[in-house]
């Protein structure tokens, strides 16, 4: 399993020119962006496109990479979510044959303001209580829902017991649910 120290630095690499980098990140990364790319486009070949494209994008804008404000698996998220959604948005102009009645079907994707500012607050709280957690919970619950860490790699890492690991997680689930409830 790749750790995201590793990613991390392999974006840092990549930046730098480094095509044995890009072919580690691909390695590493490339089945979790696939799928996000295919779960939004719905056709496995536009995914395909989109995903190249990611890989492309990525090697001229590794350099703006902060390893302090994403973690690399986050980051490239967001970048295969918004290179898909470019491509749907980019596709949908150039099929200028559609009738102005279609327009009422396609949905508007932005959150309207209200929704985001609840969005905001709902996340600052969720990031409040998750720091009332002991250290060791925050750290698994973090890494397994944050980072897409399964439950076995996290107890591999921790070098503890599967059930070890699942316990400080639903303790930590059940407090986290208690602080967002009061």
């Amino acid at each position: 399993m790749t750790t995201r120290i590793e990613l991390a630095d392999a974006i840092t690499r990549i930046a730098k020119g480094d095509r044995k980098a890009l072919e580690f990140v691909y390695r590493a990364t490339s089945a979790k962006l696939f799928g996000i790319c295919l779960r939004i486009s719905g056709d496995r070949g536009e995914a395909e496109d989109a995903l190249q494209d990611v890989y492309v994008n990525l090697w001229n804008a590794a350099g703006r990479f902060d390893a302090a404000r994403a973690s690399p698996v986050s980051w490239l998220a967001v970048f295969a979510r918004n290179r898909t959604i470019d491509r749907l948005r980019r596709r949908r102009r150039l099929d200028a044959s559609a009738p102005l009645e279609a327009a009422e079907h396609v949905a508007d994707a932005a959150p309207l303001a209200e929704d985001a500012l609840l969005a905001g607050e709902e996340n600052a709280r969720i990031h409040t209580c998750l720091e009332t957690l002991e250290e060791r919970q925050r750290g698994v619950i973090r890494t397994a829902f944050f980072d897409g860490v399964t439950y076995a790699d996290l107890a591999a890492r921790q070098d503890v017991p599967l059930g070890t690991v699942k316990s400080w997680v639903r303790r930590g689930l059940a407090r986290l649910k208690q602080c967002l409830d009061a």
